[in-house]
Order: structure tokens, then C-alpha cells, then sequence
């Protein structure tokens, strides 16, 4: 089915003359008019209110997005601080590279026969500072 061509329009427009008469018609051509236009302004709205439900839909699925991810952060960061609480003093050496340093660090004169004493002397050398093991990596 193509558009209509000139003399298909012709045939209709005298069809309807004959039907409806002269005085109806231009009655008829109005109500048309008047139908399709509201017929497009109800089209318009439906599609309107289509696109604001699909970016409505959207925004929720950021949101929750976001408070996923917020939740998971401040999970990560309560189970963060409960570790941090839970580890050793700040004198005790978090990992095997840490002691190294700190033994080099330590006076070469003094010799360390204990953890404890090693400990004590890491504690009084002045460049001593704490270091987590995830510092370091």
C-alpha cells in the first residue's frame, strides 16, 4: 500500500460531497482536524510520560549503585578500624621486612639477645616509626 495519488484524493473528496452534502462537510473536516489533533497530543503524552518512567528507572538503579557501593566502603572501612584495633602495639614489628629495617637501624655497637630487647632498642632509636606490613606493599 503506497500514498494516495492525486486522483484517489479526487474520488474520495467527491464521494464524501455526495454523502455528507455541501453544508456538512465542512463540519466533518473540522471534527477530523479537531480528532487528530487531540489524537497526537495524547500520542505526545504517553510518550512523555515513557521517557520520564524509563529515566526515573534509571536514576533508581544509579541510587542503588551508589548505596551499594557506599555500604560496601564503609563495611571495608569498619572491618579496616576493627583490624587496626585488633593489631599488636605499636612497638611490635608488623612483618619480617619491617624488622629488617629496624635491626639496621638499631646502633651497630649494641647486640640484641632477645626480642624483647629488640623491641626496647627499636623504641628508643629515633628514626623508629610504625609501619604496617600493608604499607609497605
Amino acid at each position: 500500500m503506497g500514498s494516495l495519488g492525486m486522483q484517489e484524493i479526487i474520488v474520495i473528496f467527491v464521494l464524501a460531497l455526495i454523502i455528507f452534502g455541501p453544508r456538512k462537510l465542512p463540519e466533518l473536516g473540522k471534527s477530523l482536524g479537531r480528532g487528530m489533533a487531540e489524537f497526537k497530543k495524547a500520542s505526545n503524552e504517553l510518550k512523555q510520560t515513557w521517557e520520564d518512567e524509563v529515566r526515573l528507572e534509571k536514576e533508581r538503579q544509579d541510587m542503588a549503585e551508589i548505596l551499594k557501593d557506599s555500604s560496601d566502603w564503609k563495611r571495608s572501612m569498619e572491618e579496616e578500624v576493627r583490624l587496626e584495633s585488633e593489631s599488636p602495639s605499636s612497638t611490635t614489628v608488623n612483618s619480617k621486612e619491617e624488622e629488617v629495617r629496624l635491626e639496621s637501624e638499631s646502633p651497630s655497637s649494641t647486640t640484641v639477645n632477645s626480642k624483647e630487647e629488640k623491641v626496647r632498642l627499636e623504641s628508643e632509636s629515633p628514626s623508629s616509626t610504625t609501619v604496617n606490613s600493608k604499607e609497605i606493599q
